[in-house]
């Protein structure tokens, strides 16, 4: 897909034709809804659920997904509100693909659809399309890692119970004939050598508790998830994985590193001081990357950043906005489903609207 082209198209001949359909004047909004569906390829991804010829015509999934877009971007608390928007607002129903009043589907229609999106990751797969698709052959110059806490409301999973107290070994060297168990190794130590399938099937995605300190020294506790992103220059969010909130953001970045890879050509990996790992720098470099790491106040051995690094490393704060930005004006704050593969598409549809808006943004 050209990009460039799809803009071009957008602005110059497809508002026209839609006021022109007996709509009304489109608002800011509505444009900006219209931008996304020219660039989200949903009709890829739902066919899988058209009809098969035998029995009642299902509702359009792909109409059903537009809607969830389009609950992201006005970022409505929940689906009743999005529906009573649909029923009463001529242009957001047609925008979706529905004529009357009476054509959007029953809020059970649209829970069944959900659960279909959620064990699909149609909102996932849409979304590394799209990034393909507007950032094939193109380099990217920072890649900013960061993670940021989503409270859920469900319960957490009871920890498993404590292991059995591994036997006191003598310190020193081993005795003659004595045999030690080998040691055990490290999550990042066993993520470098596995593929990205055996790294995102090992990393725990069930609803826990979590805990870390905010940018003002205090502790915060939430029950809930924790989502890593990937975000390239422009504020575009290229790569996400959701996990338990007990997971330290360091278990996540070669993972995330793994399938950005996938996406986009990059040069410098951007992350403060909870990725300052050898692992995660040599993982870095192995990909053919620049890793710029904030120096970890215990790592006493981390060289300070040079004022050129320092520069640079300030465009680390993409990651931090868009956080801001998927909480703040896309769903990040309204999460009312259940289970890590739902949590991760309604999180997903809220970057997916992020990712086309900025992308819109930059090629303009």
């Amino acid at each position: 897909m050209n990009i460039l082209k799809t803009i071009f198209a957008t602005q110059t001949s497809l508002f026209a034709s839609l006021e022109e359909e007996n709509l009304d004047p489109l608002t800011e909004k509505e444009q900006q809804f219209v931008r996304i569906l020219a660039l989200a390829p949903f009709a890829r991804f739902t066919g899988q659920w058209g009809w098969k010829g035998i029995g009642r015509r299902p509702c359009s999934r792909e109409c059903i997904a537009r809607a969830f877009t389009l609950k992201a971007l006005y970022n409505f608390p929940t689906t009743v509100m999005l529906y009573a928007y649909l029923v009463n607002n001529k242009n957001a129903r047609s925008l979706c693909g529905w004529e009357l009043k009476t054509d959007p589907p029953s809020l059970s229609t649209f829970s069944r659809a959900f659960d279909a999106f959620a064990a699909s990751d149609l909102a996932a797969q849409v979304h590394e399309e799209m990034i393909k698709s507007a950032l094939e052959n193109k380099l990217v110059g920072h890649i900013s890692r960061d993670a940021t806490e989503i409270e859920a409301r469900e319960k957490a999973v009871k920890k498993e119970e404590a292991p059995e107290p591994k036997p006191k070994v003598r310190r020193g060297r081993p005795r003659k004939g004595e045999v030690r168990a080998p040691k055990k190794q490290r999550r990042l130590e066993q993520q470098v050598v596995r593929s990205l399938e055996e790294n995102l099937a090992e990393l725990p995605a069930a609803c826990d508790w979590g805990t870390k300190r905010n940018s003002k020294g205090h502790t915060q506790t939430w029950r809930g998830y924790k989502l890593h992103l990937d975000t390239a220059d422009g504020d575009v969010p290229v790569n996400a994985l959701l996990t338990s909130a007990s997971v330290h953001d360091s278990q996540a970045s070669i993972p995330l590193a793994q399938g950005t890879a996938l996406r986009v050509q990059s040069c410098y990996d951007l992350m403060d001081s909870a990725y300052d790992a050898s692992e995660i720098y040599d993982f870095s470099r192995l990909l053919g990357h620049v890793p710029l790491i904030a120096p970890h106040p215990r790592n006493k051995e981390r060289t300070p950043f040079s004022p050129a690094e320092k520069a640079r490393f300030s465009q680390r704060s993409s990651a931090e906005r868009v956080n801001s930005m998927l909480k703040d004006n896309h769903g990040g704050r309204f999460v009312r489903v259940r289970g890590a593969a739902k949590v991760f598409t309604h999180l997903m549809f809220g970057v997916l609207v992020i990712a086309a808006n900025q992308l819109m943004r930059l090629l303009e």
